[in-house]
C-alpha cells in the first residue's frame, strides 16, 4: 500500500518534472505538443481542484456550525451566500445557465452590489494596516530607516501636483528613485523568489520534499 501512496507519486513527479524542465530546451514539435497536452491536463486537474476546495470550505464551516465553535453564526452566511449565488447563476435572468450570459440579472446585481463593495472594503481595511506598518517602519531610529523615510517622502511628494509646486526637481528625483534604486531592489527580490522556486521544484522532483503527499512526511 505504501508503494502506491508514496513511491508511485514520487516516480510520476520525478518523470514529469524532468520532462517539463528539459522541454524548454528542446525546440521540437513533439516538445511543443507535449507542453500543450500537459497544459490541458493541468487545466482539467485545476477544475476538479475547485470542487475539492469547495468541499473543504463547506466541510470546515459545517463542522463549525455543528460544534457551535465561537463565531459559528458567520458560517451560516457561507452556505446562504453560496446557495443564493448558485441559484441566481443557474436561473440567469430566466434563461438556463447554458444559454448566453444575460446582462442585468440578479447574479450581476449580487456581483456589482455585494461582491465588489465587499472586496473594496477588505482592501480599504488593508490600507489602514499598511499605514500603521509604514508609520512603524519609517520611524528614523537607524540610518537605514532614515534613508527609507527620506526616500518615501520624496516619492510621495513627487507623485502629487503639490510636489512640483514645492520644488520643480522633486518629480524627476522621485522617478529616478523608482526606476533605479527601487527597480534594483525589486529585481533582487524577484531573483531570490525565483531561486527559491527552483530550489523547491528540485526538492519535489528528487523526492526530498514530500509534504504534498500528506501524512506529515
Amino acid at each position: 500500500m505504501n508503494f502506491f501512496k508514496r513511491t508511485i507519486p514520487l516516480i510520476i513527479a520525478f518523470i514529469m518534472g524532468i520532462m517539463m524542465a528539459f522541454q524548454y530546451y528542446v525546440p521540437h514539435e513533439a516538445s511543443q505538443s507535449l507542453l500543450k497536452v500537459v497544459t490541458r491536463w493541468g487545466i482539467t486537474i485545476a477544475g476538479f481542484a475547485v470542487f475539492i476546495g469547495a468541499y473543504s470550505l463547506f466541510h470546515l464551516h459545517w463542522n463549525k456550525i455543528k460544534r457551535k465553535v465561537p463565531g459559528w453564526g458567520y458560517s451560516n452566511f457561507v452556505f446562504f451566500g453560496a446557495g443564493i449565488t448558485v441559484i441566481f447563476g443557474l436561473y440567469n435572468g430566466g434563461e438556463f445557465f447554458l444559454h448566453d450570459k444575460q446582462e442585468g440579472t440578479m447574479f450581476d446585481w449580487m456581483y456589482f452590489n455585494v461582491q465588489v463593495p465587499a472586496g473594496a472594503t477588505m482592501f480599504s481595511i488593508l490600507a489602514f494596516f499598511m499605514a500603521s506598518a509604514a508609520y512603524r517602519t519609517f520611524r528614523a531610529r537607524t540610518s537605514e530607516a532614515t534613508i527609507l523615510l527620506v526616500a518615501a517622502v520624496i516619492v510621495m511628494l513627487g507623485r502629487v501636483p503639490v510636489g512640483a509646486l514645492i520644488w520643480e526637481f522633486l518629480p524627476p528625483i522621485a522617478d529616478w528613485i523608482m526606476s533605479v534604486p527601487n527597480m534594483a531592489a525589486k529585481r533582487g527580490i524577484l531573483i531570490g523568489v525565483s531561486i527559491g522556486a527552483i530550489a523547491t521544484s528540485l526538492r519535489i522532483i528528487f523526492g526530498i520534499e514530500r509534504a504534498y503527499l500528506g501524512g506529515g512526511d
